[in-house]
C-alpha cells in the first residue's frame, strides 16, 4: 500500500507534470514573472468556469478577503458577522481593518453559519456578513442574501474551501459558490481543491464598479503607473502559480468528483457505526450522487461521540494515518479575539464540535486499499474504546 497522505500533491502532480513543467519553463524563458500573460489567461478561464463577470487574482486567500472588505469601503467600528467555527483568517482580516468582528454559532450538521444566530446578531452597526463555505459545502446563501437585502448589508463569501461547489436555490436555480454574494474570496493554497504550488488567491464579483476598485487595491492603488488613486496593497498572483492553476482548472470537476467518490466509500464503511456521525449535506444525498456537486469535500470530517477524539487521532497517527482537527479552539476563545461581549451560551454547537470533529485523509489520489485501511483502523479503535 502507498504511504497515506493527508493531501497527495505529488501524486496529483504526476498526471499534469508535462504541462506544468513546460509552461513554467516558458515563463522562465520569457521572464514574465509578475502579472504576465498566464495570469490573464487564468483569470479569464476562471471567470468562464464560475460564470462570474470579474476574477481579480491576488497573492493569497487572506489578502483576497481583506481586499474584498477594503473594496466595499467598510469603516472602523463597522460590525461584520461571521462563523465562530472556521479558520482564523476569516476574523483576522476583520480585526486588521479595525472593523468589529461578531462571531456566531454554526449548524451541528453541516458546520456552516446558523441562520437564526445570524439574525439575532444584527445591530444598527452591522454592515456585512461573511458566510464561510466550510469543508466544501455552501452555507445557506438564499437565506443569507434575503437577510442582507432586508438589512442593507454586504455579503462577502469566504470560498477558500468551496471552489467548484454548486448551490441550489429553493426554486431549482443553481449558482457556483463564490458568485452569489456581493463579492467573494478564495485561496489557492496547495492543499485546496484548486491549489497552486505556493500561495495564491482571488476575488470574485459581478459588480463592475467594485471590480474596478479592487483591481487598483491589489496593485498599490494604481490604475496608471505611479498614479495612486486609492489606498492599496501589494498582492498579485505570480505567473508561475497561474500556470499551475491553468493546468489544474480543466480538471477541477474531475478532482471534486474523485473527492466525492472517496467520501462515498468512507460513508459506506462508517454506516451504522453508532459513535460516528458522517458528514451531512444540504440536500441529503450525501454529496456523492452522479449529478450532484453540492459538496466538494475539501475535508472529510466526522463527528465522534463518547470517544476520546484525541486518542483516536493519536491511534491513527501511530498507524501511519494522518488526520486533522479542524478546529480545536473556537475563534471566540482564541486569545487574539476574546471579547467581553461574547456569552458561552451562544456557542453551544461550536463548543461541542471542537471536542468531536476529526478529518480523515481527503484528496484526488486516495485508492480503495488506503480507504479500507483507514476505515478499518478507525472502526477498530471505536469498537475497543
Amino acid at each position: 500500500m502507498k504511504k497515506i497522505q493527508m493531501v497527495d500533491l505529488k501524486g496529483q502532480y504526476a498526471a499534469i507534470k508535462e504541462t506544468v513543467d513546460t509552461t513554467i519553463q516558458e515563463i522562465i524563458d520569457n521572464a514574465s514573472f509578475v502579472n504576465g500573460p498566464k495570469v490573464h489567461e487564468f483569470q479569464k478561464n476562471l471567470e468562464d468556469y464560475l460564470g462570474v463577470k470579474h476574477v481579480i487574482p491576488c497573492a493569497n486567500g487572506t489578502d483576497a478577503l481583506q481586499i474584498a472588505m477594503m473594496g466595499l469601503g467598510l469603516e472602523q467600528g463597522d460590525e461584520v458577522i461571521t462563523a465562530d467555527f472556521t479558520f482564523a483568517a476569516t476574523v483576522e482580516v476583520i480585526a486588521l481593518l479595525k472593523l468589529t468582528p461578531v462571531l456566531v454559532d454554526v449548524n451541528p450538521d453541516d458546520f456552516n453559519i446558523d441562520i437564526e444566530a445570524l439574525k439575532k446578531a444584527i445591530t444598527p452597526k452591522t454592515k456585512a456578513i461573511v458566510p464561510v463555505h466550510l469543508f466544501g459545502q455552501c452555507a445557506n446563501m438564499e437565506a443569507i442574501m434575503e437577510i442582507a437585502k432586508e438589512h442593507n448589508l454586504y455579503v462577502i463569501e469566504d470560498n477558500a474551501q468551496g471552489i467548484g461547489a454548486t448551490y441550489t436555490y429553493s426554486d431549482g436555480k443553481k449558482a457556483k459558490s463564490g458568485t452569489i454574494g456581493h463579492v467573494a474570496s478564495t485561496s489557492f493554497f496547495p492543499s485546496k481543491n484548486l491549489g497552486c504550488y505556493g500561495d495564491g488567491g482571488a476575488i470574485f464579483t459581478n459588480d463592475d464598479d467594485l471590480a474596478h476598485i479592487i483591481r487598483g487595491i491589489v496593485n498599490h492603488g494604481m490604475y496608471k503607473r505611479y498614479h495612486h488613486d486609492v489606498v492599496g496593497v501589494n498582492s498579485r498572483l505570480d505567473s508561475i502559480q497561474a500556470a499551475v492553476l491553468n493546468a489544474k482548472l480543466p480538471l477541477l470537476d474531475s478532482y471534486n468528483k474523485a473527492r466525492r467518490e472517496a467520501a462515498r466509500k468512507y460513508n459506506e464503511a462508517f454506516k451504522g457505526v453508532q459513535k460516528i456521525t458522517i458528514p451531512k449535506t444540504i440536500n441529503g444525498c450525501e454529496g456523492v450522487c452522479d449529478t450532484c456537486d453540492c459538496h466538494v469535500f475539501h475535508q472529510y470530517t466526522l463527528k465522534v461521540k463518547n470517544v476520546d477524539r484525541d486518542a483516536l487521532a493519536k491511534h491513527l497517527n501511530d498507524n501511519g494515518i494522518p488526520c486533522g482537527v479542524y478546529y480545536p479552539i473556537p475563534l471566540h476563545a482564541q486569545k487574539a479575539y476574546k471579547d467581553a461581549r461574547y456569552n458561552e451560551a451562544d456557542f453551544t454547537i461550536t463548543n461541542q464540535l471542537v471536542k468531536e470533529v476529526i478529518s480523515l485523509p481527503m484528496h484526488t489520489e486516495l485508492d480503495d486499499q488506503q480507504i479500507n485501511f483507514i476505515t478499518k483502523t478507525v472502526k477498530e479503535f471505536i469498537a475497543n474504546n
